[in-house]
């Protein structure tokens, strides 16, 4: 993806390039599912503070004291977490495979993914407390339902750095592997086995999830139910009900990920 700097720093080009990129993958029908991975020796060291830097100082300069300053920022903040939300409301899974450094916006990135994976050597951290700002991109929001609200606000209020063995064991990853490369090889394999599924299933399970975690457990099963009397009626339905019945039919598809490979998997 264009925009990006030294470390994978997320420049001007990351946030207007994200939404059309996202978009053109979901109009692939022959993507079923997408690893979101970092080039080099990281994940990404967040955004690109160079770039915002300058650019921050040039509408400071052109509008200082001006209401339409602070419009300007409110608009480019709200345009930068559109370009994270292109990823939940896209209809692929996103498993993001992170090595190395995950700091402040990639995290963020990170929380928006469905899946999060880590090598051994990865960290996260959310460190815009210590530039005085508050994280605008979803991690307060995202977060609270993958590690619980108690860790968010820690995380957020220290700006700390998260280890990636403690990141699995708050849950917000859900396997550690050795190395990278292994964990890019994982990562491969769980998409692997998401596209092996029926992808108006796949999209379903992601668009309920979205939609539901927010809502009393009742209602968010009603609209489950209602979901699946919309769209589950399909012709390839008793093919795979029939399949599922045969004596000869297991659950693990050739090419699994190992869940073996580190000693602290779940």
């Amino acid at each position: 993806m264009s925009g990006t700097a030294a470390g994978n720093a997320m420049g001007a080009g990351v946030w207007s390039d994200l939404p059309g990129l996202v978009t053109s993958l979901d109009a692939d029908p022959s993507v079923r599912a997408v690893v979101l991975r970092g080039a080099g020796d990281c994940f990404s060291v967040g955004l690109d503070l160079r770039w915002y830097l300058v650019h921050y100082q040039r509408m400071r300069r052109a509008g200082e004291g001006h209401p339409a300053f602070r419009a300007r920022l409110l608009d480019e903040a709200l345009g930068m977490q559109d370009a994270l939300v292109a990823i939940t409301r896209s209809r692929l899974p996103f498993v993001a495979a992170v090595h190395g450094a995950c700091v402040g916006a990639a995290l963020e990135l990170a929380a928006a993914c469905d899946i999060r994976v880590a090598s051994a050597d990865a960290y996260f951290s959310l460190r815009e407390v210590r530039i005085g700002v508050i994280a605008d991109l979803g991690a307060l929001q995202r977060l609270p339902r993958l590690i619980g609200a108690g860790a968010t606000r820690e995380l957020a209020l220290t700006g700390r750095d998260v280890p990636a063995t403690e990141a699995h064991a708050l849950g917000l990853v859900t396997r550690v592997r050795d190395s990278a490369p292994d964990l890019f090889d994982h990562a491969v394999g769980v998409a692997a086995l998401i596209a092996a599924n029926p992808p108006q299933v796949v999209a379903g399970i992601k668009a309920v999830c979205e939609h539901t975690q927010d809502l009393p457990v009742a209602a968010g099963m009603r609209h489950t139910a209602v979901w699946n009397s919309a769209f589950l009626p399909s012709p390839e339905l008793t093919g795979l009900l029939a399949g599922v019945l045969r004596p000869s039919n297991t659950l693990d598809a050739p090419g699994a990920p190992d869940d073996g490979a580190a000693p602290d998997d779940g």
